[in-house]
């Protein structure tokens, strides 16, 4: 048999379709139009199997298009910023650009040589300044909409990689690159408010169109609409009320306690001048140096210390006690809980281990009256017991009436909450887009002009791996003059998360 010459064969057609532009597209054409785009590469260094299989199939959905007549815009680009060519550059001694242009240069000849119809006149790599310039140009009109902000809260830091991560990017507690465990830890970050616009992805989910349904019930979960009440909890001293947030506000007769989390930024001021201060704080910071699958995990330990101070129930008048405990973290919902241990199984642990009282306010309808709240949550709804004027109602209506009451006298009412977080953007790492703002001591926070934009990363850095933005010890990058006052001012040295770069690449 004769051997077939593919590598000749394939060289003479796609210099052929290079010549003749044969898989570029020109408007006007009068065809109808497909676009197709598979998700862009990380130049990585070589193409792998896992590519090939990905972009085939890419490719073989554009070839059929153009079969039937369609005009195909096929683009191909590389999603190039990112912590993997920072830590490569560490170790080998190379600025990031280097490494990332000959992964790039690489890529694309390997891809080329698998005869894939790409438009390659249309390439974009997302390091590039003309790429990243529309990062900064989107931020900037962020901050015009209120969108974008700057805020002191808890967040996830990766001690290996020295950077915050996205709750996205942290897998069972651990960091989605380097799988060490994943801390909480306070920091001043820039964050999106894309809680605005939560019940409008929800909603948009229902016109997704050919979508697996698994995939949009994976996306209701983590947008996570949750129907409650938000209820305020005044202090026995002074200060304003501590708030909670509960899909359960049949059950809150039986709250005997309320817990905060370690990071919660009020702790400090619940805790005052008390005695106990010390070791409440104390215990606070070692729980937010541990991990999150320390904190979080289904068999992990409850720990917890009692602040010495009270709150009052709004609904008794009672006092009870303020915990701080590990469970609970100060990104989600108020940072602090209603504890029913009598109907909740958590609490109910945590009661149990701390002798915490445990008080039954929901009984099975119809059910057993003498069940023992020792030794099981009962976690159903129910009928209502020993819940003041309440008692007797179902479950769904003490809700309504709780929430009614409590609006009325002006200490909660229903909420909807999502588990949804704002974005934190912020890294603080070189290999990203650097955040348009400058810090005056005069004016503030000041955006950057958009006649002034991209803020370009500098040519050289100290790229050690170490704690902090590399972009701190670069002169020539940080110190710069105030636009609006003229004062000496310095730039942002956070830069911006890679998702920033591919939330929109398929618009460019």
């Amino acid at each position: 048999m004769v051997r077939y010459p593919f590598q000749k064969v394939e060289e003479k057609w796609s210099r052929r379709w290079k010549r003749r532009r044969s898989h570029e597209v020109e408007e006007g054409a009068g065809r109808k139009k497909f676009y197709c785009l598979e998700m862009l590469p990380y130049p990585s260094g070589e193409i792998h199997m896992g590519h090939v299989r990905n972009y085939a199939i890419g490719d073989a959905v554009a070839r059929l298009k153009r079969m039937q007549g369609f005009q195909v815009l096929h683009p191909i680009g590389f999603d190039s910023f990112g912590l993997p060519a920072e830590n490569a550059a560490i170790e080998r001694g190379i600025p990031p650009s280097r490494w990332t242009e000959t992964n790039i240069r690489k890529m694309r000849r390997q891809l080329q040589r698998l005869g894939f119809s790409y438009s390659w006149e249309r390439e974009i790599a997302s390091h590039r300044p003309e790429y990243y310039r529309w990062n900064q140009w989107f931020f900037l009109k962020m901050i015009e909409r209120g969108l974008a902000y700057r805020s002191h809260r808890p967040v996830n830091w990766c001690p290996s990689c020295e950077t915050v991560l996205a709750n996205e990017q942290v897998i069972d507690g651990l960091c989605w690159r380097c799988n060490s465990p994943v801390h909480r830890r306070p920091l001043e970050q820039w964050f999106l408010r894309i809680t605005d616009y939560a019940e409008e992805l929800l909603e948009g989910l229902d016109h997704l169109q050919g979508w697996p349904e698994r995939v949009r019930a994976m996306q209701r979960h983590w947008i996570g609409k949750s129907r409650g009440a938000t209820v305020a909890f005044p202090l026995s001293g002074k200060g304003e009320p501590l708030s909670i947030f509960t899909t359960r506000l049949d059950t809150i007769y039986g709250a005997t306690f309320l817990v905060m989390a370690p990071e919660h930024p009020r702790l400090r001021e619940i805790l005052g001048s008390s005695d106990r201060a010390a070791e409440v704080e104390d215990f606070a910071k070692r729980q937010i140096a541990a991990s999150l699958v320390e904190r979080t995990a289904p068999d992990a330990e409850k720990l917890g210390i009692d602040t010495g101070q009270r709150a009052v129930h709004p609904f008794t008048g009672e006092p009870i006690p303020i915990w701080v405990a590990n469970f609970v973290l100060g990104g989600y919902g108020t940072g602090v809980i209603m504890a029913v241990p009598a109907h909740d199984a958590r609490d109910h642990a945590f009661a149990r281990q701390y002798r915490l009282p445990i008080r039954p306010v929901i009984l099975p309808e119809g059910g057993d009256s003498a069940m023992d709240p020792d030794r099981e949550a009962f976690i159903e709804e129910g009928i209502l017991v020993d819940s003041g004027p309440f008692t007797g109602l179902a479950s769904p209506e003490a809700r309504q009436a709780m929430a009614a009451h409590a609006r009325e006298r002006g200490f909660g009412d229903e909420t909807v909450h999502y588990r949804l977080n704002d974005w934190g953007i912020s890294r603080q790492r070189f290999w990203g887009t650097p955040i348009p703002v400058v810090y005056c001591d005069g004016c503030g926070v000041v955006p950057v002009r958009q006649e002034d934009l991209p803020v370009l990363l500098p040519g050289r850095a100290r790229l050690r791996g170490e704690g902090g933005s590399p972009l701190e010890h670069s002169r020539s990058f940080l110190q710069v003059t105030c636009h609006r006052c003229g004062s000496a001012a310095r730039r942002e040295t956070d830069t911006m998360d890679t998702f920033f770069d591919s939330s929109w690449y398929f618009l460019r």
